[in-house]
């Protein structure tokens, strides 16, 4: 990564994506530039200065000349901060995506011990039997990554809800549709699990780059749904998101098989932790976990997301 010499000149610095690469490299003729996206990730806007003694002509000009950031392939780190275009000019709030932890089953681990802060994924039978609900661990909030969500009492899931989070504006209106979420981008790496819906059923990625990062487009029921208003005097959406809302977004994760069935992977790039366990706290309890980030970003407006997620595996 390198930055680019801005003095005031207008600079584009553009690359393929990986997906573009792989098809320019078919040589077919079927390479054709059909989509691109500009970004603003370097750009600080709190450096508009309103007050310069020169005047106006120079309020912008330390934003003007930031350095841009070299254009690079990595599609974890590049464009966190999509730029897009919208046709309504008097909006007074743009849309969010925020993780839902209102109900029980889609919060983080509440186990300091294990994952604090996370959502905890149990790879296999062992470690759902030891770590879950039932185990000397007792983590209240999990992922059964063996299972699935419709297959242990305490596997749990991950929401999203979408939509203007103001108290300005009652969630009785509806949102904007050029600012509702119809698509979502998920992001994961291929070699820890796989995206999954509410009963478990595993879904193909659309696609696995070169850095093994799959990314799955869900768009329909029961991936993405509607988010009503609440009902009058009632909570039945348990959302997170105050005003108008646009749509909402579950699944869950399957462990794959290399967590499953193998230390390997845990040894390359987890770590190895224990802690006392039981009522008397004297039980000793040696697992080891992978800490990674699963990201969910927005089709619509580039709002993006990244859900801290821990793998863990009974030693």
């Amino acid at each position: 990564m390198a930055f680019l010499d801005n003095s005031g000149d207008i600079i584009l610095d553009a690359v393929l994506t990986d997906a573009g690469r792989r098809r320019l490299a078919k040589g077919d003729g079927s390479f054709r530039i059909a989509k691109y996206a500009f970004g603003d990730d370097e750009i600080n806007y709190g450096s508009y200065n309103s007050t310069h003694a020169s005047g106006s002509a120079y309020y912008d000009l330390e934003i003007l000349q930031t350095p841009a950031l070299e254009a690079f392939t990595n599609n974890i780190a590049s464009l966190k901060s999509k730029l897009i275009s919208l046709t309504n000019n008097n909006l007074l709030y743009l849309p969010t995506i925020k993780l839902n932890d209102t109900v029980e089953k889609f919060k983080t681990s509440a186990n300091s011990n294990i994952a604090s802060g996370s959502f905890a994924i149990l790879v296999d039978v062992d470690s759902v039997n030891t770590f879950g609900q039932s185990g000397v661990a007792n983590v209240t909030n999990y992922i059964d990554g063996f299972s699935g969500p419709g297959g242990n009492a305490g596997g749990g899931s991950i929401r999203l809800d979408q939509g203007l989070d103001t108290n300005e504006i009652s969630n009785a209106f509806n949102l904007d549709p050029e600012l509702t979420e119809n698509q979502y981008i998920v992001e994961i790496d291929n070699r820890f699990g796989t995206i999954v819906d509410r009963a478990g059923t595993a879904v193909n990625p659309s696609f696995i780059d070169d850095d093994n990062i799959a990314s799955y487009y869900l768009s329909t029921a029961p991936f993405v749904t509607n988010l009503p208003a609440e009902t009058v005097g009632g909570t039945t959406t348990n959302s997170v998101i105050n005003g108008p809302r646009g749509t909402k977004l579950e699944f869950s994760i399957l462990s794959s098989v290399s967590l499953r069935t193998s230390g390997f992977l845990f040894d390359q790039v987890g770590s190895t932790s224990t802690f006392q366990a039981g009522d008397d706290g004297t039980t000793v309890q040696t697992f080891k976990f992978i800490d990674s980030i699963i990201r969910v970003q927005g089709a619509t407006t580039g709002y993006r997301v990244d859900v801290p997620v821990r793998f863990i595996k009974k030693t």
